[in-house]
């Protein structure tokens, strides 16, 4: 299929696909008119691709995660678990981090007189 049918199929933008192949997460053969051309599993690849993003990993982590998912979901082959898990726990202490930062900056409107801050 072209580029603009995974698009379409997808709901992904055609500069969005060829972002993905830039980064090696998504492969085409190009047509001896230069056109690009994927094939019949790309748009479980593009799907795949993208809920992994929405999963906070960046490419890097994702063109390494992504030869290891199985099947039509997200069923994740253990070669890339403890990577899987590393990322997990690095959110982890980011979202720790930030429930610190929003404790402190809280303090600091309550003590500005502006009222109690929203709840979280």
């Amino acid at each position: 299929m072209r580029i603009g049918e995974l698009a379409e199929r997808t709901g992904v933008g055609v500069r969005l696909l060829r972002y993905y192949e830039e980064q090696g997460l998504l492969v085409s053969r190009r047509t001896p008119g230069g056109h690009r051309t994927y094939a019949e599993d790309a748009p479980l690849v593009v799907r795949r691709i993208r809920m992994l993003l929405e999963a906070g990993l960046p490419t890097r982590v994702i063109g390494e995660v992504l030869p290891c998912i199985e099947g039509d979901g997200m069923e994740v082959h253990p070669c890339r678990g403890e990577q899987l898990r590393e990322q997990l726990r690095g959110m982890d202490r980011r979202i720790a981090e930030m429930r610190e930062s929003r404790s402190s900056l809280a303090a600091i409107v309550a003590g500005c007189g502006a009222g109690s801050p929203p709840k979280s």
